[in-house]
């Protein structure tokens, strides 16, 4: 992890293969920027630059007066406020979050939550599958646990909240009002957990005698704290929810093959189920998880031409082991240190899900992810009409409900049809389902589509077969749609001119040929 400031610029290189180079530019706060270079394969370099908090005010919430607008590609630095404003006013017009009364900290509405809760149970079941247990471990680290590594606890240093008492009492100069008991200062500070390494690791020292206790693999799910200067809502907040795996190992080639493994999972699961492609990599020394042999990471392209981190694994080698000498007997009788990976991925998902897939018209929810798939909205004029819709469209909803897919009958009264489509647009459901008396007449229905908002009428007979294979080709439609983008925007250039020329105009990734 780079500790980085105002108008401070970092160049770094990732190796990930034979002479392969990306090059990213990251906007990390007003004015900074990070200049790195991953390697992935045969001399082959990929740049791109992230914006990732530039130009947003702490606590800024748009109300949608002005409307969603997405700016045309390709966005430079100085018109990143146009995206920023569009991403803002999305996420709360959606119902996905807020901006809430503490800094920095944001209130995750049930809809996004419920988004949220998807991706938790498709990580959690991977997690399972590969061998890992969940638990859970404090919130609160005492100072010395969290100095007891070094880079570590420098890396992290500066975004540490810190507990100092722990009992506050009536202020006898003001009625009403609290202050803090300066007789209730703790013996030693504790930390607001930024990551949980020290914690854990201090744990597995008592946990930890023999190879027989090896490999250990948990998984945590858990709310940590970074007190971060320059937020927006999902991609960078002071406070945001993650899992965190932490895993003990016996040998070096064991605790690599867990990091790479655990970097396919997510890939995986962005890939798959979020239907965001994604470039594997290692991250250059500077830009290295604090107190970590090798970071791997996973990037994706975003639609302002800018890539975000989307998960990181990390190889930990020794280092915590030598910290809180966590040691083992070994078969043959000898005590040897531990060696270890952590991994996680965040709320910051969420912010990768809009910034890839939504539109002028809200968002556009991938099928896996989506907390309702399909939406059934009735067109009547008067009872009689409703209830024969009714009727239809209940039985439609248990049928599909039957085959697994999340439906929801919308048979609210206040508003109109066209009220509800926009609704639904604004929150990406894949599938919208209009019936009215001539539909019924006819025997048919009509669907449409979120991803290319075509409109399309099917029979009624054997619809929820249309449905489940439509929902299917939306799931691929988006990530191909995703990936195609990607690839437009990876430019072979063979020179420096040519580079900066595709960076300032283009965007995207840049093949170099750097080593």
């Amino acid at each position: 992890m780079a500790q980085i400031g105002d108008g401070v610029g970092i160049l770094s290189t990732v190796l990930i293969g034979d002479g392969v180079g990306i090059l990213s530019t990251v906007l990390d706060g007003v004015g900074v920027g990070i200049l790195s270079m991953v390697l992935i394969g045969d001399g082959v370099g990929i740049l791109s630059t992230v914006l990732d908090g530039a130009g947003v005010e702490d606590g800024m919430v748009l109300d949608g007066a002005d409307g969603m607008v997405i700016m045309d590609m390709p966005i430079t630095m100085a018109e990143d406020k146009g995206i920023n404003k569009w991403y803002n006013e999305l996420v709360v017009s959606a119902d996905l979050a807020e901006n809430s009364g503490v800094r920095g900290c944001m209130v995750i509405k049930p809809y996004g939550y419920a988004i949220w809760e998807k991706m938790q149970a498709q990580l959690d079941k991977m997690f399972k599958e590969t061998g890992h247990q969940n638990a859970y471990f404090p919130l609160f680290v005492p100072k010395s646990y969290f100095e007891a590594e070094e880079k570590n606890a420098e890396g992290f240093a500066k975004e540490c909240a810190v507990v100092t008492h722990y009992r506050l009492k009536n202020d006898p100069n003001e009625k009403g009002k609290l202050m803090v008991d300066p007789e209730a200062k703790l013996e030693e500070e504790l930390i607001v957990r930024p990551t949980s390494e020290a914690i854990i690791w201090n744990t597995y020292k008592n946990w930890i005698q023999s190879y027989r206790d090896l490999p250990i693999l948990i998984n945590q799910w858990a709310n940590v704290v970074r007190w971060e200067m320059r937020t927006r809502l999902f991609l960078r907040t002071a406070e945001f929810l993650w899992q965190e795996g932490h895993t003990a190992h016996a040998t070096k080639d064991e605790a690599i093959e867990e990091a790479e493994k655990m970097l396919d999972v997510y890939a995986e699961f962005v890939e798959n189920y979020m239907g965001i492609p994604v470039i594997k990599g290692i991250k250059t020394p500077s830009e290295r998880f604090a107190g970590a042999e090798e970071t791997y990471c996973i990037e994706a392209l975003m639609q302002d031409g800018k890539a975000l981190q989307a998960g990181t694994s990390h190889f930990l080698g020794q280092n915590f082991a030598k910290a809180f000498d966590v040691k083992y007997m070994s078969k043959e009788g000898k005590q040897e240190l531990v060696w270890a990976t952590s991994w996680g991925v965040s709320t910051r998902l969420m912010g990768a899900l809009i910034m890839t897939h939504s539109d002028d018209n809200g968002l556009v929810l991938p099928p896996n992810l989506a907390p309702i798939q399909v939406v059934i909205v009735p067109i009547y004029k008067n009872e009689e009409q409703f209830n024969q819709i009714s009727e239809v469209s209940q039985k439609l909803e248990k049928s599909l409900q039957e085959k697994g897919i999340s439906v929801k009958y919308d048979n609210r009264d206040e508003h109109k049809p066209g009220w509800k489509f926009n609704e639904y647009e604004l929150k990406g459901v894949p599938i919208r389902i209009a019936i009215g008396p001539r539909d019924l007449e006819n025997g048919q229905l009509e669907l449409a589509r979120r991803d290319t908002l075509e409109k399309t009428v099917y029979p009624i007979d054997g619809i929820e077969v249309v449905i489940s294979d439509l929902l299917e080709d939306i799931q691929k439609n988006m990530f191909d749609r995703s990936m195609n983008f990607r690839n437009n925007h990876i430019t072979e250039v063979s020179n420096f001119d040519e580079f900066k020329d595709v960076l300032e105009t283009k965007g995207g990734f840049i093949s170099t040929f750097w080593d």
